[in-house]
């Protein structure tokens, strides 16, 4: 699907809940949103708040207690791990804090991966072509540990982009980057969504990251906090 009057993604009454030592801890409770394709858009809060468990729900990595996920129209609770594995192939990307790239590989190897899994005849060059995107042309042949954190971090943002996917979820994305080059990394994903009208979620403790995206959300102690920024333009 790929219809632009439509949410890409939607949560409603989402809830998820883990069983500790002292009992059932509630993680998310009742979390609503829906975000818009092409939309930019940030959840925030502080540690603990049920960030990254909201994103790995929306993802399909994991499924909620009660309520409901779609994912591209996709509703997710009624998909079983194989089949939401397959949509993730097709429709998403990740970029996380830590770069998850595999120290064996070189740079361009690290991109190539996602295509050949897939059986891609194309995976060379269109892996060439994303890291020319965001300008380690130069460094392909490099292998992670020859390349600094800023360049880890767009080798991954290349993997994540290659395939074309219509939701990028970035978990913390300048969080093991200096000032400087965290400013560098985000101007980068911004302007990927912008050019590929690639849809954007970010979680991140940054304001001003946050502050850049269409619109947000608070989460605080699995709930969202109600703000101007969180309501639907």
């Amino acid at each position: 699907m790929n219809d632009s009057s439509r949410p890409v993604l939607e949560a409603r009454d989402v809830s998820k809940s883990v069983s500790g030592p002292e009992g059932r801890l509630d993680i998310l409770d009742g979390v609503d949103l829906r975000v818009m394709p092409g939309e930019s858009f940030a959840i925030v809060g502080a540690s603990g708040s049920g960030k990254t468990t909201l994103l790995g729900l929306l993802a399909g990595l994991d499924t909620p207690d009660r309520g409901h996920i779609a994912l591209d129209g996709h509703a997710l609770q009624q998909l079983d791990e194989e089949a939401r594995a397959e949509l993730r192939r097709r429709l998403v990307g990740f970029v996380f804090q830590s770069f998850h790239l595999l120290p064996a590989l070189t740079a361009e190897e690290n991109v190539m991966l996602p295509l050949e899994l897939e059986g891609s005849s194309a995976a060379r060059s269109r892996a060439r072509e994303a890291l020319d995107a965001v300008g380690l042309s130069a460094r392909r042949r490099h292998y992670p540990a020859q390349l600094s954190g800023g360049e880890q971090q767009r080798v991954a943002i290349a993997r994540a982009f290659v395939h074309g996917p219509r939701v990028l979820f970035a978990d913390e994305p300048t969080g093991n980057l200096d000032q400087h080059t965290g400013h560098h990394i985000s101007d980068l994903l911004f302007s990927l969504n912008r050019d590929h009208r690639t849809t954007l979620v970010l979680v991140t403790h940054d304001a001003g990251l946050a502050a850049r995206c269409d619109r947000r959300i608070e989460l605080e102690e699995g709930r969202v906090v109600p703000t101007a920024a969180s309501v639907p333009a």
